[in-house]
């Protein structure tokens, strides 16, 4: 993977910007992952807290894994949902954790297994091709979720009203990222959210029918609160869900990882090694297990915050981090965080998931893909279909428990499978 020009990078990985910079650089990763973050233990009868608490904790192990180098950002795993809501009613909590800390040992134990066999391997399985329409997909999988954000109701309506809020989160953050000089250049999300939040707010003063902010909910939350410990149970039901679970989620953490290094420039599968990546995104599930926490994984919102800023500071993600841990204390600031509209994180999401897409355009045309080739315009248009088409292959494991590859992972494993099965064009 080629470097892009240093000129168009502001902060590389290994660089500390000043403290008045890196604080709010890392504020806006944190409003970008927040939403997701939180929304996966909402939907399992998990605590937003704890998510927070170990989504943070986790990111700062990966950090310490990888040696510092890959400025990712950890936060729950929207793949895990149907495992934990599935195990925990028919077992309880405590086994869904115990099914989450088995698939963080899975996670290492495959780690191991690449150190040892190396990598050299991958770079035949996932080539340009391959990789350039995984980057695509992973954007264009996020799309209709910003689009519902950005035009959907709380009912599923479609609403000119949230349209209206979007559009112009969008225009601030358009106008931020590309007018903006010296600092407020690295800050065009924080400036589009700031900017469309307080839009909906005067627009729910005005128009008290259309108003969307309401802070009850912060007066009610507590000041302060502490995650609690649990400790995970075991049974070989949970144990294999969540590991048949983990090999969609692994092929995820390929497309992450291919994704942060073409938007960076550094080939983190060669430096720190995909070894290391995928040993401490299962060592921070398996640390999650032992909370309560959901798995998690790299957020592709955060890798849009890297993509469209140019800021790359692993010190900028780390801070993002410690700001969610003392969010996972603080609840009430978890609760105004919380106030923030649908359709103002949809205007600044419909930027942040096409930045996402574009990459994978550019790996595209940066590696001279040729679509002349049949077997090059074969693979995409799978991959594309797939990906972006919502393909599913589900089946039954038992009573309740139901085995799906959907989305971003099924379309890389094909993808893969493609690339090794179609005989390569003679020159």
């Amino acid at each position: 993977m080629a470097n892009q020009p240093s000129s168009f990078v502001k902060y590389g990985p290994a660089d500390k910007p000043p403290l008045g910079q890196w604080i709010p650089l890392s504020i806006q990763h944190v409003f970008a992952m927040f939403g997701a973050t939180i929304l996966v233990p909402i939907l399992t009868g998990l605590s937003p807290s704890t998510a927070l608490f170990t989504a943070g904790t986790g990111t700062l192990l990966y950090i310490l894994i990888t040696g510092a180098k890959v400025p990712a950002f950890l936060g729950s795993s929207f793949a895990f949902i149907p495992a934990l809501i599935a195990i925990s009613s028919s077992y309880g909590v405590a086994y869904a954790m115990g099914g989450a800390f088995v698939s963080g040992l899975f996670y290492t134990l495959v780690a191991f297994i690449i150190k040892k066999a190396g990598y050299a391997w991958l770079n035949k399985a996932l080539p340009p091709v391959v990789i350039g329409s995984v980057i695509v997909v992973i954007g264009m999988n996020l799309a209709p979720t910003a689009m519902g954000m950005a035009m959907n109701d709380a009912s599923g309506n479609y609403s000119l009203f949230y349209l209206s809020i979007a559009a112009v989160t969008l225009a601030l953050t358009i106008v931020a990222n590309i007018f903006s000089k010296g600092f407020f250049s690295i800050i065009p999300i924080l400036l589009g959210l700031f900017g469309g939040y307080f839009f909906a707010l005067i627009l729910g003063l005005l128009f008290p029918q259309y108003a969307l902010i309401s802070f009850a909910a912060v007066k009610e939350a507590a000041w302060f609160g502490l995650p609690s410990f649990a400790l995970p149970k075991f049974n070989l039901v949970a144990a294999v869900t969540f590991i048949i679970v983990s090999l969609a989620t692994i092929c995820e953490h390929l497309g992450d990882t291919l994704t942060i290094s073409k938007v960076v420039g550094k080939d983190f599968y060669k430096d720190p090694g995909l070894d290391r990546t995928l040993a401490g995104d299962g060592i921070a599930t398996l640390w999650a297990s032992f909370w309560g926490g959901p798995p998690n994984t790299t957020y592709g919102e955060n890798i849009g915050v890297l993509a469209l800023t140019r800021v790359y500071s692993v010190w900028v993600t780390g801070g993002a981090a410690v700001v969610a841990i003392l969010l996972s204390f603080f609840p009430k600031f978890g609760a105004l965080i919380q106030t923030i509209p649908n359709p103002v994180l949809g205007g600044i999401s419909m930027l942040l998931f096409g930045t996402i897409a574009s990459s994978g355009l550019r790996t595209l045309v940066d590696a001279g893909v040729n679509y002349e080739d049949k077997r090059n315009l074969t693979i995409s248009s799978v991959i594309l279909v797939i990906g972006i088409g919502g393909g599913t292959l589900s089946f039954a494991m038992g009573q309740n428990l139901t085995f799906s590859l959907a989305g971003v992972a099924l379309a890389t494993l094909v993808g893969i499978l493609l690339n090794l099965a179609l005989p390569k064009t003679q020159v």
